[in-house]
């Protein structure tokens, strides 16, 4: 069997199965990050994430930017279970032949998102690479009743997002900032039931949450906010790298946060049973059953 046959979520799966982990582990694989025993009143987050040149980026991309994804990337999962981000790792593989002044941008690129976030970078590694590779590994932490994951969502929550979404590709996923601020505001202010950041794409990670949480959703095509550079709506739905917050909550909750947020954040559909799976609703109330696996995949 080829790792192409079962695909990213398909391997993770294959793995996942295989590993043991002791009591220290709240949660291991399976969310944006794991969730670890820290002290009375908080969890320890724990999170990593590669950026691999032409797969993530581009040699032709600013190296700045790069650097600076590679930083955000792993402070938006730390956003998307309610935490804040403070300690981190790098390593870099890279062509011996490579400038010195792109690892520096890379580095600035770092440094900036790190200033901004008060991230402690703390040390890291360099290899041999036939291409450039850049993998962070992030601690976090998140107040006990803070702390929000995939499998919360419940028959009746509404779905909401952060942003705008589609179009990415053309400088988003380089320059997007995480929203670390917004889910504080979200998880000190509000029950949150769900939530996940949307790297993937809509409809990929929203399935992530029906997956763990064991529902079902209904998505409605005329209230999903696209952006200016989205290229219609099954780019919304499917080209990923937005890493705008997805997440659940009651109706009376969502009501409250949609009057906190007004415009910033919307509400795009509804969970509902399992049985349903996932579906799309058409602007002419037309039902279009949704595949889990659409969304961006590594090996496919």
């Amino acid at each position: 069997m080829l790792i192409s046959q079962l695909g990213e979520r398909g391997l993770i799966e294959r793995l996942r199965r295989r590993i043991r982990t002791d009591s220290s582990v709240l949660v291991g694989s399976g969310d944006d990050c794991a969730v670890l025993r820290f002290d009375r009143k908080n969890y320890q987050l724990f999170t990593c994430d590669m950026l691999v040149e032409g797969v993530d980026f581009t040699r032709g991309d600013n190296p700045y930017l790069v650097g600076r994804k590679a930083i955000a990337v792993q402070a938006s999962d730390i956003a998307s279970c309610g935490g804040i981000p403070k300690h981190c790792v790098v390593a870099v593989g890279a062509p011996p032949r490579t400038a010195v002044r792109v690892l520096d941008r890379l580095l600035e690129g770092m440094l900036e998102i790190t200033k901004r976030f008060k991230i402690n970078l703390v040390g890291g590694d360099f290899s041999r690479a036939n291409k450039l590779v850049i993998d962070v590994a992030m601690l976090g932490v998140v107040e006990k009743k803070n702390l929000v994951l995939r499998n919360g969502a419940g028959i009746g929550d509404i779905i909401l997002v952060t942003g705008s979404l589609g179009g990415s590709i053309k400088g988003k996923h380089l320059k997007f900032t995480p929203r670390v601020k917004e889910a504080r505001s979200l998880v000190e202010s509000f029950k949150i039931n769900a939530m996940i950041d949307i790297s993937d794409g809509l409809m990929a990670d929203l399935s992530q949450i029906l997956k763990r949480s064991k529902v079902g959703a209904k998505i409605y095509e005329e209230r999903i906010p696209l952006s200016r550079e989205a290229g219609g709506i099954s780019d919304a739905l499917f080209s990923g790298e937005d890493f705008e917050l997805l997440f659940t909550a009651s109706r009376s909750q969502a009501g409250r946060i949609l009057k906190r947020f007004p415009g910033k954040i919307r509400a795009i559909g509804e969970i509902v049973g399992r049985k349903h799976g996932l579906r799309l609703i058409g602007k002419k109330l037309s039902e279009k059953r949704i595949s889990p696996l659409g969304g961006f995949d590594h090996f496919r």
